[in-house]
């Protein structure tokens, strides 16, 4: 493919940014297209990234439905960048045959994400999951030794403080304390966690979690999602590992972490950067591996040559491999509300 690659987005919110600021500077990228429900949005996001962007050559349009998008405009490739209750669009890709990359956790409905996996699979449709911290070299580097020195425990996950929306409200804040748009935190902001200790450990197949509730003083009047949860998980090949989430703790001492112990192997991630300190039986100092600032940039060019040579094995992450993620997830939740672990078949 020697012109550039004509990309659309559907959702033109923050984390759609987070794709835009690398892909506007991409030298084989052209962004051609996007679509909002807030007009308003996709109209000052094309301004900022689509025809006013140096390496773009061409005017963007804007939308305000996806399915006008797809029917009007020539696409390569397309992004979702859609709050968890909001999927069901990529259908309209799978339809038109364009390959897309679909952000993190990939729908808040199991159903409705197991009938796009059926028909990208009929399709066989070149996909990717906004998981990009499975780029990164410290994850990378890990992984590759867990294959002769498998995981036994692993532990780790995210702890904020209580969600502070601005004076104005609105944004992520309207939908993401709210369990029933957000599926939680631990479902959308974990799930980075699950996702990474599942690229390392491999298949999970049991889950039993507990939620606190009640707790979190000073949350927003529409909050519903769990003020801190604990999740076990029990993996194939007879690991087990201890996530947790919080969104309540307010004096600092938090953030990112995540600890994977095997016989000869221990790996201390810290940060969202997943930052490595690496220590091996019998090596007297740890190997330290810094995380990438620019990961998105990273992830994004792994789709977009995927698309341009027609090679998937670029992609990390396909939507088959975000649906098991997304399984662990809800399963979660499901233990949340039963109080029972829940098992998972391995396909």
């Amino acid at each position: 493919m020697s012109e550039k690659t004509k990309i659309g987005f559907v959702g033109c919110g923050g984390i759609a940014e987070s794709h835009l600021t690398g892909l506007a500077k991409h030298p084989d990228v052209s962004l051609v297209a996007f679509c909002d429900i807030n007009l308003s949005r996709a109209k000052e996001v094309a301004e900022k990234y689509g025809s006013g962007a140096p390496l773009c050559r061409q005017d963007a349009k804007t939308f305000g439905d996806a399915k006008v998008m797809f029917d009007s405009v020539e696409l390569d490739g397309a992004y979702f960048c859609l709050p968890p209750f909001a999927h069901g669009s990529e259908f309209l890709a799978v339809e038109h045959g364009v390959p897309f990359l679909v952000e993190k956790p990939i729908n808040l409905y199991l159903n409705q994400a197991k009938e796009i996996a059926a028909a990208v699979a009929e399709k066989h449709l070149l996909t990717s999951t906004g998981y990009m911290n499975r780029y990164r070299k410290s994850i990378q580097t890990v992984r590759e030794l867990l294959v002769d020195d498998p995981a036994i425990l692993v532990l780790g996950g995210w702890i904020g403080g209580t969600p502070r929306p601005g004076p104005s409200g609105g944004g992520i804040w309207s939908w993401w304390v709210v369990k029933d748009k957000s599926g939680g935190q631990f479902h959308e902001q974990v799930t980075h966690t699950v996702d990474i200790v599942r690229f390392l450990c491999g298949d999970v197949v049991g889950v039993h979690a507990f939620a606190a509730k009640g707790l979190n003083k000073g949350a927003p009047e529409n909050y519903t999602i769990e003020d801190a949860s604990v999740v076990n998980l029990h993996f194939a090949n007879g690991a087990v590992a201890n996530l947790w989430a919080s969104c309540s703790a307010n004096a600092d001492g938090g953030g990112v972490s995540l600890n994977v112990y095997a016989n000869q192997t221990t790996a201390l991630f810290t940060g969202w950067e997943h930052s490595l300190q690496l220590l091996r039986a019998g090596q007297e100092k740890p190997e330290v591996i810094k995380g990438e600032p620019d990961i998105f940039a990273i992830e994004d060019d792994a789709f977009i040559q995927a698309i341009r040579q027609n090679d998937p094995s670029r992609v990390q992450s396909s939507y088959a491999d975000g649906l098991k993620t997304l399984e662990v997830t809800l399963a979660a939740n499901e233990s949340m509300e039963t109080g029972k672990p829940i098992e998972i078949a391995v396909s």
